[in-house]
Protein backbone atom coordinates (compact mmCIF):
# COMPACT_ATOMS: atom_id res chain seq x y z
CA UNK A 1 0.00 0.00 0.00
CA UNK A 2 2.91 2.60 0.91
CA UNK A 3 4.26 1.84 -2.40
CA UNK A 4 1.46 2.41 -4.18
CA UNK A 5 1.03 5.71 -2.45
CA UNK A 6 4.10 6.53 -2.98
CA UNK A 7 4.03 5.51 -6.72
CA UNK A 8 0.74 7.53 -7.58
CA UNK A 9 2.60 10.41 -5.38
CA UNK A 10 5.72 10.46 -7.91
CA UNK A 11 3.08 10.09 -11.45
CA UNK A 12 0.95 13.36 -9.78
CA UNK A 13 3.94 15.09 -9.56
CA UNK A 14 5.38 14.36 -12.26
CA UNK A 15 2.54 14.86 -14.87
CA UNK A 16 2.70 18.56 -14.55
CA UNK A 17 6.42 18.33 -15.63
CA UNK A 18 5.62 15.97 -18.50
CA UNK A 19 2.65 18.25 -19.67
CA UNK A 20 5.13 20.88 -19.71
CA UNK A 21 7.56 18.95 -21.67
CA UNK A 22 5.05 17.49 -24.65
CA UNK A 23 6.17 18.70 -28.28
CA UNK A 24 3.40 21.11 -29.60
CA UNK A 25 1.17 19.15 -32.58
CA UNK A 26 2.68 19.58 -35.87
CA UNK A 27 1.35 22.22 -37.83
CA UNK A 28 -0.47 21.13 -40.71
CA UNK A 29 1.14 21.48 -44.25
CA UNK A 30 -0.58 24.26 -46.49
CA UNK A 31 -2.00 22.76 -49.05
CA UNK A 32 -0.82 21.77 -52.78
CA UNK A 33 -2.39 24.16 -55.04
CA UNK A 34 -1.95 24.52 -58.89
CA UNK A 35 -3.72 27.03 -61.26
CA UNK A 36 -4.10 25.16 -64.79
CA UNK A 37 -4.78 27.74 -67.74
CA UNK A 38 -6.42 25.96 -70.29
CA UNK A 39 -6.89 26.98 -74.16
CA UNK A 40 -9.41 24.70 -74.14
CA UNK A 41 -11.09 22.24 -72.12
CA UNK A 42 -12.62 18.35 -72.93
CA UNK A 43 -13.54 18.49 -69.19
CA UNK A 44 -16.58 15.60 -69.93
CA UNK A 45 -14.86 13.48 -73.31
CA UNK A 46 -17.79 13.34 -75.82
CA UNK A 47 -19.53 16.70 -75.13
CA UNK A 48 -18.57 19.84 -75.81
CA UNK A 49 -15.25 21.60 -75.26
CA UNK A 50 -15.22 24.79 -73.04
CA UNK A 51 -12.97 27.69 -74.01
CA UNK A 52 -10.52 29.29 -72.16
CA UNK A 53 -10.85 28.05 -68.48
CA UNK A 54 -8.66 27.01 -64.89
CA UNK A 55 -8.59 24.11 -63.35
CA UNK A 56 -7.84 24.62 -59.53
CA UNK A 57 -6.16 21.28 -58.22
CA UNK A 58 -6.30 21.09 -54.40
CA UNK A 59 -4.17 18.48 -53.01
CA UNK A 60 -4.61 15.73 -56.00
CA UNK A 61 -8.31 16.62 -56.65
CA UNK A 62 -10.13 19.17 -58.97
CA UNK A 63 -11.28 21.68 -56.48
CA UNK A 64 -12.54 24.30 -59.03
CA UNK A 65 -13.49 24.76 -62.66
CA UNK A 66 -13.55 28.12 -63.79
CA UNK A 67 -14.24 29.81 -67.15
CA UNK A 68 -11.62 32.46 -68.22
CA UNK A 69 -8.04 32.65 -67.14
CA UNK A 70 -8.39 33.30 -62.67
CA UNK A 71 -4.89 34.78 -61.36
CA UNK A 72 -3.46 32.34 -58.94
CA UNK A 73 -4.09 33.01 -55.31
CA UNK A 74 -2.16 32.39 -52.23
CA UNK A 75 1.17 31.41 -53.71
CA UNK A 76 -0.53 28.52 -55.67
CA UNK A 77 1.58 27.47 -58.62
CA UNK A 78 0.12 28.29 -62.29
CA UNK A 79 0.32 26.20 -65.10
CA UNK A 80 -0.22 27.49 -68.89
CA UNK A 81 -1.46 26.15 -71.21
CA UNK A 82 -3.30 28.47 -73.08
CA UNK A 83 -2.09 27.14 -76.00
CA UNK A 84 -3.12 23.64 -75.77
CA UNK A 85 -6.43 21.05 -75.07
CA UNK A 86 -6.70 19.59 -72.05
CA UNK A 87 -8.45 16.75 -71.39
CA UNK A 88 -8.52 14.02 -68.87
CA UNK A 89 -5.79 11.60 -68.25
CA UNK A 90 -6.48 8.43 -70.85
CA UNK A 91 -7.11 4.97 -69.25
CA UNK A 92 -5.77 1.40 -70.62
CA UNK A 93 -7.85 -1.33 -70.10
CA UNK A 94 -5.67 -3.96 -71.40
CA UNK A 95 -1.76 -3.74 -70.56
CA UNK A 96 1.15 -6.15 -69.62
CA UNK A 97 3.87 -4.59 -68.08
CA UNK A 98 5.88 -7.59 -67.47
CA UNK A 99 5.85 -8.10 -71.60
CA UNK A 100 8.00 -5.92 -73.66
CA UNK A 101 6.14 -6.03 -76.98
CA UNK A 102 9.26 -7.28 -78.73
CA UNK A 103 8.93 -11.51 -78.59
CA UNK A 104 11.81 -12.35 -80.49
CA UNK A 105 14.11 -10.28 -77.47
CA UNK A 106 12.05 -11.67 -74.76
CA UNK A 107 12.79 -14.89 -76.19
CA UNK A 108 16.60 -14.47 -76.10
CA UNK A 109 16.71 -13.15 -73.00
CA UNK A 110 14.00 -14.67 -71.46
CA UNK A 111 16.67 -17.48 -69.68
CA UNK A 112 18.96 -14.97 -68.26
CA UNK A 113 16.37 -12.44 -66.48
CA UNK A 114 15.11 -13.22 -62.99
CA UNK A 115 12.38 -11.67 -61.05
CA UNK A 116 14.08 -8.69 -60.01
CA UNK A 117 15.23 -7.96 -63.52
CA UNK A 118 11.79 -8.82 -65.00
CA UNK A 119 10.09 -6.08 -62.29
CA UNK A 120 13.02 -3.28 -63.42
CA UNK A 121 12.00 -3.94 -66.73
CA UNK A 122 8.40 -3.82 -65.42
CA UNK A 123 8.83 0.02 -63.93
CA UNK A 124 10.23 1.33 -67.28
CA UNK A 125 7.09 0.27 -69.31
CA UNK A 126 4.84 1.77 -66.61
CA UNK A 127 6.45 4.80 -66.79
CA UNK A 128 6.89 5.06 -70.69
CA UNK A 129 2.84 4.58 -70.17
CA UNK A 130 2.74 7.52 -68.27
CA UNK A 131 4.73 9.56 -70.34
CA UNK A 132 2.18 8.75 -72.97
CA UNK A 133 -0.79 10.29 -71.17
CA UNK A 134 -2.51 7.38 -69.68
CA UNK A 135 -2.43 7.68 -66.11
CA UNK A 136 -4.75 4.96 -65.40
CA UNK A 137 -4.14 1.30 -66.75
CA UNK A 138 -5.45 -2.52 -65.98
CA UNK A 139 -2.85 -4.93 -66.47
CA UNK A 140 -4.61 -8.56 -67.37
CA UNK A 141 -1.19 -10.81 -66.93
CA UNK A 142 2.20 -10.73 -65.38
CA UNK A 143 4.13 -11.84 -61.90
CA UNK A 144 1.47 -11.61 -59.51
CA UNK A 145 3.64 -9.98 -56.33
CA UNK A 146 5.60 -7.98 -58.95
CA UNK A 147 2.93 -6.11 -60.35
CA UNK A 148 1.47 -5.75 -56.97
CA UNK A 149 4.65 -4.35 -55.54
CA UNK A 150 4.98 -1.87 -58.44
CA UNK A 151 1.18 -1.00 -58.19
CA UNK A 152 1.74 0.16 -54.93
CA UNK A 153 4.97 1.65 -54.91
CA UNK A 154 2.97 4.04 -58.12
CA UNK A 155 0.66 4.33 -55.31
CA UNK A 156 3.15 5.51 -52.83
CA UNK A 157 4.63 8.02 -54.94
CA UNK A 158 7.85 6.08 -54.91
CA UNK A 159 7.82 4.66 -58.30
CA UNK A 160 6.62 6.90 -62.20
CA UNK A 161 3.74 5.24 -63.88
CA UNK A 162 -0.18 5.27 -63.91
CA UNK A 163 -2.54 3.73 -61.03
CA UNK A 164 -2.66 0.14 -61.86
CA UNK A 165 -5.46 -1.64 -61.40
CA UNK A 166 -4.05 -5.31 -61.94
CA UNK A 167 -5.04 -9.20 -62.27
CA UNK A 168 -2.27 -11.20 -61.47
CA UNK A 169 -2.16 -13.88 -63.93
CA UNK A 170 -4.52 -15.56 -66.10
CA UNK A 171 -6.85 -18.20 -65.29
CA UNK A 172 -6.68 -20.91 -67.89
CA UNK A 173 -7.52 -24.58 -68.05
CA UNK A 174 -4.74 -27.32 -69.17
CA UNK A 175 -2.98 -26.62 -72.62
CA UNK A 176 -5.11 -23.60 -72.91
CA UNK A 177 -4.03 -20.20 -73.94
CA UNK A 178 -2.54 -20.06 -70.65
CA UNK A 179 -0.29 -22.86 -70.10
CA UNK A 180 3.03 -23.47 -70.79
CA UNK A 181 2.88 -24.32 -74.73
CA UNK A 182 5.45 -25.02 -76.64
CA UNK A 183 8.15 -25.65 -74.06
CA UNK A 184 10.46 -28.78 -73.57
CA UNK A 185 9.54 -31.10 -70.94
CA UNK A 186 12.29 -29.88 -68.26
CA UNK A 187 11.02 -26.06 -68.86
CA UNK A 188 7.22 -27.04 -69.15
CA UNK A 189 7.63 -28.52 -65.19
CA UNK A 190 9.36 -25.80 -63.61
CA UNK A 191 6.70 -23.19 -65.19
CA UNK A 192 3.85 -25.62 -64.67
CA UNK A 193 5.26 -26.01 -60.43
CA UNK A 194 4.84 -21.97 -60.38
CA UNK A 195 1.24 -22.00 -62.24
CA UNK A 196 -1.83 -21.99 -59.45
CA UNK A 197 -3.91 -20.27 -62.26
CA UNK A 198 -4.00 -23.45 -64.31
CA UNK A 199 -7.24 -25.31 -63.52
CA UNK A 200 -9.74 -27.86 -64.65
CA UNK A 201 -13.42 -28.04 -63.50
CA UNK A 202 -15.90 -25.55 -62.06
CA UNK A 203 -14.41 -26.93 -57.83
CA UNK A 204 -11.07 -26.37 -59.26
CA UNK A 205 -11.60 -22.89 -61.34
CA UNK A 206 -13.01 -21.27 -57.97
CA UNK A 207 -9.27 -22.21 -56.37
CA UNK A 208 -7.72 -20.66 -59.51
CA UNK A 209 -9.62 -17.54 -59.07
CA UNK A 210 -9.11 -17.39 -55.50
CA UNK A 211 -4.98 -17.56 -55.95
CA UNK A 212 -5.06 -14.51 -57.47
CA UNK A 213 -7.17 -12.80 -54.93
CA UNK A 214 -4.80 -14.01 -52.56
CA UNK A 215 -1.67 -12.56 -54.06
CA UNK A 216 -3.55 -9.26 -54.55
CA UNK A 217 -5.77 -9.28 -58.08
CA UNK A 218 -8.02 -6.31 -57.96
CA UNK A 219 -10.09 -8.05 -61.17
CA UNK A 220 -10.06 -11.28 -62.25
CA UNK A 221 -8.65 -12.78 -66.18
CA UNK A 222 -9.52 -15.61 -67.94
CA UNK A 223 -9.04 -17.55 -71.38
CA UNK A 224 -12.31 -18.25 -72.38
CA UNK A 225 -10.39 -19.20 -75.69
CA UNK A 226 -7.69 -20.24 -76.79
CA UNK A 227 -5.24 -17.00 -78.09
CA UNK A 228 -3.13 -15.86 -81.11
CA UNK A 229 -0.09 -15.27 -78.90
CA UNK A 230 0.76 -18.97 -77.54
CA UNK A 231 2.30 -21.73 -79.29
CA UNK A 232 -0.46 -23.71 -79.67
CA UNK A 233 -2.65 -24.47 -82.70
CA UNK A 234 -5.42 -25.34 -80.52
CA UNK A 235 -7.86 -22.76 -82.46
CA UNK A 236 -9.44 -19.79 -81.49
CA UNK A 237 -12.43 -21.41 -80.10
CA UNK A 238 -14.16 -21.58 -76.65
CA UNK A 239 -11.51 -23.50 -74.79
CA UNK A 240 -13.33 -23.49 -71.25
CA UNK A 241 -16.89 -25.10 -70.37
CA UNK A 242 -20.17 -22.75 -69.27
CA UNK A 243 -19.60 -24.36 -65.67
CA UNK A 244 -15.53 -23.45 -65.43
CA UNK A 245 -16.28 -19.48 -66.56
CA UNK A 246 -19.91 -19.32 -64.58
CA UNK A 247 -17.37 -20.78 -61.45
CA UNK A 248 -14.74 -17.78 -62.11
CA UNK A 249 -16.72 -15.15 -62.83
CA UNK A 250 -18.95 -15.76 -59.68
CA UNK A 251 -16.22 -16.01 -57.14
CA UNK A 252 -14.74 -13.08 -58.56
CA UNK A 253 -17.90 -11.11 -57.91
CA UNK A 254 -18.17 -13.19 -54.53
CA UNK A 255 -15.13 -11.26 -53.27
CA UNK A 256 -16.11 -8.25 -54.84
CA UNK A 257 -14.31 -8.09 -58.43
CA UNK A 258 -14.87 -7.63 -61.89
CA UNK A 259 -14.22 -10.90 -64.48
CA UNK A 260 -12.85 -10.24 -68.03
CA UNK A 261 -12.55 -12.59 -70.15
CA UNK A 262 -9.98 -13.16 -72.92
CA UNK A 263 -12.12 -14.26 -76.06
CA UNK A 264 -11.42 -14.30 -79.58
CA UNK A 265 -13.98 -16.94 -81.39
CA UNK A 266 -17.84 -16.85 -81.09
CA UNK A 267 -18.21 -19.45 -79.06
CA UNK A 268 -15.68 -18.06 -76.34
CA UNK A 269 -17.05 -14.79 -76.31
CA UNK A 270 -20.58 -15.91 -76.52
CA UNK A 271 -20.25 -18.36 -73.56
CA UNK A 272 -18.06 -15.57 -71.39
CA UNK A 273 -20.97 -13.59 -71.18
CA UNK A 274 -24.08 -16.15 -70.46
CA UNK A 275 -21.48 -16.85 -67.89
CA UNK A 276 -22.00 -13.25 -66.53
CA UNK A 277 -18.59 -11.68 -67.07
CA UNK A 278 -18.14 -7.55 -67.05
CA UNK A 279 -15.78 -7.88 -69.99
CA UNK A 280 -14.71 -9.34 -73.41
CA UNK A 281 -11.02 -8.64 -74.36
CA UNK A 282 -10.25 -8.80 -78.23
CA UNK A 283 -13.54 -10.19 -79.70
CA UNK A 284 -12.15 -11.10 -83.03
CA UNK A 285 -15.19 -12.96 -84.71
CA UNK A 286 -18.50 -10.86 -83.61
CA UNK A 287 -21.37 -11.42 -85.26
CA UNK A 288 -25.04 -9.78 -84.48
CA UNK A 289 -26.26 -12.48 -82.15
CA UNK A 290 -23.39 -12.14 -80.55
CA UNK A 291 -23.70 -7.93 -80.44
CA UNK A 292 -27.60 -8.58 -79.21
CA UNK A 293 -25.38 -10.67 -76.24
CA UNK A 294 -23.83 -7.84 -75.30
CA UNK A 295 -26.54 -5.09 -75.48
CA UNK A 296 -28.83 -7.88 -73.63
CA UNK A 297 -25.96 -8.53 -70.65
CA UNK A 298 -24.29 -4.73 -70.56
CA UNK A 299 -21.31 -6.25 -71.32
CA UNK A 300 -18.36 -4.19 -72.70
CA UNK A 301 -15.77 -5.06 -75.60
CA UNK A 302 -12.09 -4.07 -74.95
CA UNK A 303 -10.74 -4.57 -78.61
CA UNK A 304 -7.16 -4.35 -78.20
CA UNK A 305 -6.33 -3.60 -82.31
CA UNK A 306 -3.13 -2.23 -81.43
CA UNK A 307 -2.14 -5.89 -80.73
CA UNK A 308 -3.70 -7.77 -83.43
CA UNK A 309 -1.44 -5.41 -85.84
CA UNK A 310 1.32 -5.85 -83.54
CA UNK A 311 0.77 -9.85 -83.65
CA UNK A 312 0.37 -9.88 -87.59
CA UNK A 313 3.80 -7.40 -87.93
CA UNK A 314 5.75 -9.43 -86.00
CA UNK A 315 4.35 -12.85 -87.69
CA UNK A 316 5.27 -11.74 -91.15
CA UNK A 317 8.50 -10.92 -89.77
CA UNK A 318 9.11 -13.95 -88.21
CA UNK A 319 9.42 -13.32 -84.77
CA UNK A 320 6.85 -15.24 -83.73
CA UNK A 321 6.13 -19.25 -84.22
CA UNK A 322 4.52 -20.85 -86.44
CA UNK A 323 1.62 -21.49 -84.63
CA UNK A 324 1.16 -17.79 -83.57
CA UNK A 325 1.66 -16.63 -87.12
CA UNK A 326 -0.77 -18.95 -88.24
CA UNK A 327 -3.60 -17.89 -86.15
CA UNK A 328 -2.59 -13.63 -86.78
CA UNK A 329 -3.64 -14.33 -90.03
CA UNK A 330 -6.50 -16.00 -89.72
CA UNK A 331 -7.65 -13.60 -87.62
CA UNK A 332 -6.49 -10.74 -89.57
CA UNK A 333 -9.19 -11.77 -92.38
CA UNK A 334 -11.96 -11.04 -90.15
CA UNK A 335 -11.14 -8.88 -86.94
CA UNK A 336 -11.40 -5.22 -88.41
CA UNK A 337 -14.97 -6.14 -89.99
CA UNK A 338 -16.00 -7.41 -86.49
CA UNK A 339 -14.82 -4.54 -84.62
CA UNK A 340 -16.74 -2.40 -87.12
CA UNK A 341 -19.91 -4.08 -86.76
CA UNK A 342 -19.55 -3.78 -83.04
CA UNK A 343 -18.70 -0.19 -83.20
CA UNK A 344 -21.51 0.58 -85.83
CA UNK A 345 -24.38 -0.75 -83.13
CA UNK A 346 -23.68 1.36 -80.14
CA UNK A 347 -23.13 -1.46 -77.80
CA UNK A 348 -20.54 -0.79 -74.89
CA UNK A 349 -16.80 -0.31 -75.76
CA UNK A 350 -14.04 0.32 -73.43
CA UNK A 351 -10.31 1.39 -74.74
CA UNK A 352 -7.48 -0.93 -74.44
CA UNK A 353 -4.62 -1.96 -76.82
CA UNK A 354 -2.89 -5.28 -75.19
CA UNK A 355 -0.19 -3.20 -74.90
CA UNK A 356 2.76 -5.87 -74.09
CA UNK A 357 2.51 -7.40 -77.29
CA UNK A 358 3.14 -4.19 -79.30
CA UNK A 359 5.51 -1.73 -77.64
CA UNK A 360 4.44 0.25 -74.52
CA UNK A 361 4.17 3.66 -75.01
CA UNK A 362 2.83 3.59 -78.35
CA UNK A 363 -0.94 2.99 -76.67
CA UNK A 364 -2.05 5.82 -78.48
CA UNK A 365 -2.15 4.18 -81.73
CA UNK A 366 -5.40 2.42 -81.12
CA UNK A 367 -7.09 5.62 -81.74
CA UNK A 368 -6.05 5.67 -85.45
CA UNK A 369 -7.02 1.94 -85.48
CA UNK A 370 -10.26 2.55 -84.19
CA UNK A 371 -11.13 5.52 -86.08
CA UNK A 372 -10.12 3.54 -89.19
CA UNK A 373 -12.82 1.23 -88.59
CA UNK A 374 -15.62 3.74 -88.23
CA UNK A 375 -15.41 4.98 -84.59
CA UNK A 376 -15.53 8.84 -84.71
CA UNK A 377 -12.83 10.97 -82.57
CA UNK A 378 -15.14 12.31 -80.07
CA UNK A 379 -16.01 8.47 -78.81
CA UNK A 380 -13.07 7.13 -79.09
CA UNK A 381 -11.55 10.00 -76.68
CA UNK A 382 -14.87 8.97 -74.54
CA UNK A 383 -14.11 5.30 -74.36
CA UNK A 384 -10.55 5.98 -73.21
CA UNK A 385 -11.82 8.34 -70.23
CA UNK A 386 -15.81 8.33 -69.52
CA UNK A 387 -16.52 4.75 -70.24
CA UNK A 388 -13.31 2.80 -69.49
CA UNK A 389 -13.67 4.70 -65.86
CA UNK A 390 -17.14 3.14 -65.43
CA UNK A 391 -15.92 -0.17 -66.17
CA UNK A 392 -13.35 0.16 -64.21
CA UNK A 393 -16.24 1.31 -61.12
CA UNK A 394 -14.40 4.02 -60.96
CA UNK A 395 -16.43 6.77 -62.70
CA UNK A 396 -16.42 8.61 -59.24
CA UNK A 397 -13.01 9.43 -59.43
CA UNK A 398 -11.33 9.46 -62.89
CA UNK A 399 -12.69 9.76 -66.35
CA UNK A 400 -13.55 13.30 -66.45
CA UNK A 401 -12.35 16.83 -65.13
CA UNK A 402 -15.23 17.77 -62.29
CA UNK A 403 -14.79 19.16 -58.89
CA UNK A 404 -13.94 16.17 -56.16
CA UNK A 405 -12.43 14.05 -58.64
CA UNK A 406 -8.16 12.80 -58.89
CA UNK A 407 -6.93 15.50 -60.86
CA UNK A 408 -5.47 13.27 -64.15
CA UNK A 409 -4.66 15.64 -66.38
CA UNK A 410 -3.07 15.67 -69.81
CA UNK A 411 -2.77 18.15 -72.78
CA UNK A 412 -2.25 18.01 -76.24
CA UNK A 413 -1.23 20.78 -78.86
CA UNK A 414 -3.81 21.11 -81.54
CA UNK A 415 -7.67 19.41 -81.49
CA UNK A 416 -8.04 15.52 -80.73
CA UNK A 417 -11.26 15.92 -81.91
CA UNK A 418 -10.61 17.07 -85.36
CA UNK A 419 -7.31 15.36 -85.36
CA UNK A 420 -7.23 12.33 -83.11
CA UNK A 421 -3.00 12.07 -83.93
CA UNK A 422 -2.32 14.48 -81.52
CA UNK A 423 -2.91 11.64 -78.96
CA UNK A 424 0.25 10.63 -79.94
CA UNK A 425 2.70 13.60 -78.52
CA UNK A 426 1.50 14.33 -75.26
CA UNK A 427 3.80 17.62 -73.90
CA UNK A 428 1.57 18.05 -70.46
CA UNK A 429 0.88 14.79 -67.65
CA UNK A 430 -0.69 15.30 -64.26
CA UNK A 431 -1.50 12.43 -62.13
CA UNK A 432 -3.26 13.16 -59.16
CA UNK A 433 -2.24 16.61 -59.16
CA UNK A 434 1.65 15.88 -59.43
CA UNK A 435 3.03 17.12 -62.50
CA UNK A 436 5.29 14.43 -64.11
CA UNK A 437 5.70 15.90 -67.46
CA UNK A 438 5.34 19.76 -68.21
CA UNK A 439 6.49 21.10 -71.74
CA UNK A 440 7.70 17.65 -73.26
CA UNK A 441 10.22 17.58 -70.16
CA UNK A 442 9.86 15.54 -66.91
CA UNK A 443 9.43 16.80 -63.79
CA UNK A 444 11.56 15.98 -60.79
CA UNK A 445 10.06 12.77 -59.61
CA UNK A 446 8.85 12.29 -56.91
CA UNK A 447 7.61 15.83 -56.54
CA UNK A 448 9.07 17.95 -53.35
Amino acid sequence: MRFAFLAATALACAAPVAAQQAPAPAAKPAPKVSYIHAGALLARPGERARGNSTIVVRDGKIAEVRDGFAAPEGGATLIDLKDQTVLPGLIDMHVHFYSSGYPLQERLEGSTRDLEDQFVVAMGQAKRTLDAGFTTVRDLGGEPRGIRALRDGIERGEIAGPTIVNAGRMISVTAGHGDANGLRRELAHVEREQSPELCNGPDDCRRATREQIFTGAEVIKFAASGGVGSNIAGGLEAQMTLDEMKAIVDTAHAFGRKATAHAHGKSGIDTAIRAGVDSIEHGSYIDDETIALFKQKGVYLVPTMHAFESVIRQGRAGERPAASAAKAEQVAKVVKESHRRAFASGMKIAFGTDSGVGPHGTNALEFVYMTQVGMDPARAIRVATIEAATLLGRADRIGSIEVGKDADIIAVAGDPVADVTVLQKVPFVMRRGVVHKLGGQHAVFPAD
